[in-house]
């Protein structure tokens, strides 16, 4: 086997790190990296019916995660119409640890208001929106616009309504004081973690961007902190194993914000190292990728301000889109409207939704229903991807995995003996989205720029 080749001064660092545990980590570099997704639990719990045109690959579980788990080989995901059906989401194994963080601080019946800071390209606010409560709220940000599309395209699929994703600077969230139960910051970090999977991570490192990281990380925090509630919980992670960005940035934390470090319970056979503040996935330790998380509670009084300021953004349905209730499969969901589109959006959190909307810049927010000409609706693909949508109220047409793959390229198939109007396009039983039966054609109505572009079937 090719000995990999570590940057000199990563080299130094790690060995005198691992200490007689160097040659495991060196050896794994070597070795291809584990593939893993985790199911989406609230459209399907069977991994059985994905990849079915596919050479299936065998399925062992992510031992920290109740929905993850590892396959034997990488299939085409984008191949794979279930993947664009939003019924799961390819993320590496040992950032699913969040789990185990959510599960021993938080009872998933109760309902908060989350944030997910460094949030794309959304497998944690993925992640989030499975363990939280379906009347929790989170604000899923991105600080990149064109990561925040990304992020939002990935939210959409997922198909939660309780959910907002911003594009806005940590700073920004100084509005929203006291404002979080939750917070997850996913620190932008040097990436030692990544270093096998993704060779530009090691191309990019140096001491010097490893410094610069710690630093832009002890700002990221500092300027988010006002927006968590007294008592609240920050989860702080990076895919890195350098100490000034883990350890010793918590350590700084700890005494600057005056917060509490918290344990997590985790089980010795994973193979999860505990630091001296929070805990590391080696690779050599674990099947996954370098990880580290560790767990602060905010201990200062912290005032939280009234919801207030920055202009309503929200206007009230017209009388006769109110029908449009009958299309959802719950009432814990409500109508409003911003510009021309109609928007569902828990009840629960319909002022918290509000006041967010208000104060930062809104990409998306809840599930956009479809867009209101004169008293009819046309269905958006947010809708089709939604898990409040009462299916039973459309036509389906169940396609083979040749016709779902034309649908996803925006081609255009027929079957005779169609129902005319807004018919729900899907593929073993999962909804890929909508399109428009006319008299003799079907109209594809995939949004064009989620088509997939690869050849092949």
């Amino acid at each position: 086997m090719q000995r990999f080749l570590f940057p000199h001064e990563f080299e130094e660092r790690l060995r005198s790190q691992r200490g007689h545990d160097w040659q495991a980590f060196s050896a794994i570099h070597g070795e291809a990296s584990p593939v893993s997704i985790r199911l989406n639990p609230a459209k399907t719990k069977n991994h059985n019916a994905l990849f079915k045109q596919q050479a299936s690959p065998d399925i062992q579980s992510v031992p920290w995660t109740k929905h993850g788990f590892y396959l034997n080989e990488r299939p085409s995901f984008t191949l794979d119409p279930a993947f664009h059906a939003g019924t799961y989401y390819v993320q590496e194994a040992s950032s699913m640890l969040l789990e185990q963080a959510i599960l021993q601080y938080f009872d998933n019946k109760e309902n908060i208001r989350a944030l997910d800071l460094c949030a794309a390209p959304g497998g944690k606010s993925t992640h989030l929106l499975s363990l939280l409560s379906t009347n929790s709220l989170l604000v899923s940000n991105e600080v990149i616009r064109s990561r925040a599309n990304i992020l939002a395209e990935n939210i959409t699929k997922w198909g939660h309504a309780n959910v907002v994703v911003t594009n806005n600077d940590p700073e920004d969230f100084e509005k929203l004081k006291g404002f979080f139960d939750l917070m997850v910051v996913d620190a932008p970090c040097s990436g030692e973690g990544l270093f096998r999977k993704d060779a530009e991570a090691m191309k990019e490192w140096s001491v010097e961007n490893a410094n610069l990281c710690a630093m832009r990380q002890q700002r990221i925090v500092h300027d988010v902190w006002p927006a968590l509630k007294e008592n609240g919980i920050l989860i702080y992670c990076t895919c890195t194993y350098n100490p000034e960005e883990n350890n010793k940035n918590i350590e700084r934390f700890a005494q600057e914000l005056n917060a509490e470090i918290l344990p997590l319970d985790i089980n010795p056979n994973w193979g999860v190292q505990a630091l001296d503040h929070g805990y590391q996935c080696f690779p050599d330790k674990v099947k996954g990728e370098g990880f580290y998380i560790a767990i602060l509670r905010k201990k200062e009084t912290q005032s939280s301000g009234r919801m207030r300021g920055g202009k309503t953004v929200f206007t009230k349905v017209p009388n006769a889109a109110v029908r449009y209730q009958q299309w959802l499969n719950t009432s814990e969901v409500k109508l409003t409207q911003f510009r021309e589109f109609l928007l569902t959006i828990p009840s629960e959190q319909e002022e918290a939704i509000t006041f967010v909307c208000s104060n930062l810049k809104t990409v998306s927010a809840g599930t956009t229903m479809g867009t209101l000409k004169h008293d009819k609706l046309i269905p958006d693909h947010a809708l089709a991807m939604s898990t409040v949508l009462n299916k039973e109220n459309f036509p389906h047409v169940e396609a083979s995995y040749e016709e779902a793959i034309a649908y996803l390229r925006k081609d255009v198939f027929w079957q005779e003996g169609l129902t005319k109007g807004f018919s729900l396009i899907q593929y073993e039983n999962f909804t890929l989205g909508w399109a428009n039966v006319l008299d003799n054609r079907l109209n594809n109505l995939y949004p064009a720029d989620w088509r997939i572009r690869m050849a092949g079937n």
